[in-house]
């Protein structure tokens, strides 16, 4: 069985850059073992399966270790591959996915998705975490994922996560995002992964769910930009829309092909 496969660097602008997604559309669901290994092999941080059924796309992200209940990125570069390569005509996307009903729409070269909103909550810091972390956090929140608030982007920068304490925390599928005020921006973050193959997410559209509300409330302004400062980078722009938000970002094809199974 021939299957075709992209892969697309999301939230940038620029071949090399943002995060990134393999996509692969089937006519039917394979089975989750055999996704996982498609994952595994494609060696990138998400893989998205889709099966578009027309009016509604059926969506699912795998890492190669979980399936993903969110992931903006590899949201964004199906979209694109739909969008761009695909050439699908409709001006809005609708995604069914484990996280409900999703949309992507095209505006002005961007491609603009449609997430829950995930207001983090104050919390206290795990003792393993605290031990993870070369610099320590101001306030810690936590939504699906830890936010952890600090004084700098220097600090994002300077960063250091300690595995050994790190990968004992018991997360799901969620991680840890470490966010400042921008000096360039309204905000920068990192994000990382405990028990992960890669540490560190280049870009992560679902954290942008909690961080929107979070420094939307704290700026007092609906939209905000954001660059998520791993070595990589990428730009996300958000918007509050209360219960939702909405990330907007551009895409880059990388590669074209096709793999068999036999």
């Amino acid at each position: 069985m021939k299957i075709d496969l992209y892969q697309v660097d999301a939230f940038t602008d620029t071949l090399f850059g943002g995060n990134p997604a393999c996509v692969v559309p089937l006519d039917s669901w394979l089975s989750d073992e055999l996704m996982f290994q498609i994952t595994r092999e494609n060696a990138v941080p998400e893989t998205a399966f889709f099966i578009d059924n027309g009016d509604v796309i059926q969506l699912r992200w795998f890492t190669p270790e979980i399936e993903m209940d969110l992931c903006g990125h590899a949201t964004l570069a199906t979209a694109h591959v739909l969008k761009s390569i695909l050439k699908k005509t409709s001006p809005f996307l609708v995604f069914e996915t484990l996280s409900g009903t999703l949309t992507v729409k095209f505006k002005d070269g961007f491609y603009v998705l449609d997430f829950p909103s995930r207001m983090p909550l104050s919390s206290d810091l795990p003792d393993v975490l605290k031990n993870a972390l070369s610099i320590q956090p101001r306030e810690v929140f936590k939504a699906r994922d830890f936010v952890l608030i600090y004084d700098s982007e220097s600090d994002i920068k300077n960063i250091k996560i300690n595995r050994q304490y790190f990968d004992r925390l018991n997360m799901g599928a969620g991680g840890v995002i470490v966010t400042s005020k921008g000096n360039e921006c309204d905000f920068v973050s990192r994000f990382f992964t405990p028990k992960a193959l890669l540490l560190e997410d280049p870009v992560t559209g679902s954290a942008h769910c909690s961080l929107t509300p979070f420094w939307s409330k704290r700026f007092k302004k609906k939209i905000l930009e954001a660059q998520q400062i791993s070595a990589r980078r990428g730009k996300i722009t958000c918007e509050d829309k209360d219960d939702r938000v909405l990330l907007k970002g551009q895409a880059r094809t990388y590669s074209i092909g096709s793999f068999w199974i036999k």
